[in-house]
């Protein structure tokens, strides 16, 4: 589901889980509340780095949930902070969505000058985007074999698209997107 359009190349590297990922979401996520206040209506730690045993790229990945992102207050509020907008990401991508469907749209910033690597997804709540990020982190922490297989999958792609991000998601992310359809039917089966 990620957006890699305009991204800038870099090293792909999996590493082993660290613990202290969780700490450092704490520490970013508290920061970000006191930058955005009542704009945010949660903010969560998300991706592989939110999910306990999982090897991932040592980026912490933040979904911060609004009620519109139309709201120049966002913007303004993490700008003054110091995280850097990304203008030209503005969107998800899903198999079965349209570019311009509503339920793909986000901003994206990034960590301020010289802090640790974190991206920022602002994504308006009940959207299927923001919905997305939840039940795909859930669904992972629950399911230790589906957990272990995307592991696998990330590794071997980063071992043989270690300078290819386009190449490392152009295959991921259609696996990511069938995790979420697995996941929205277990949802469902169990809420019957």
């Amino acid at each position: 589901m990620n957006n890699v359009i305009g991204a800038a190349m870099s090293q792909i590297e999996i590493v082993d889980y660290r613990p202290v990922w969780a700490e450092e979401f704490k520490w970013i996520g508290a920061a970000l509340k006191q930058a955005l206040g009542h704009l945010a209506v949660a903010i969560d730690h998300i991706g592989s780095t939110s999910v306990p045993g999982l090897a991932a790229k040592d980026v912490i990945d933040i979904q911060v949930s609004v009620k519109a992102l139309d709201n120049p207050k966002i913007e303004n509020a993490l700008s003054e902070a110091g995280y850097r907008y990304r203008a030209d990401i503005t969107r998800d991508n899903l198999i079965g969505y349209n570019e311009d469907d509503l339920n793909m749209q986000k901003m994206y910033f990034r960590e301020p000058q010289g802090q640790r690597k974190i991206h920022i997804h602002i994504r308006e709540v009940g959207r299927v985007n923001q919905v997305y990020a939840l039940l795909f982190r859930d669904f992972l922490r629950d399911n230790a074999i589906v957990s272990q297989a995307y592991e696998k999958i990330k590794r071997e792609l980063a071992l043989r698209f270690p300078n290819d991000e386009i190449a490392y998601y152009a295959i991921k992310d259609p696996y990511m997107d069938t995790i979420f359809s697995v996941a929205c039917m277990n949802k469902q089966v169990n809420q019957v």
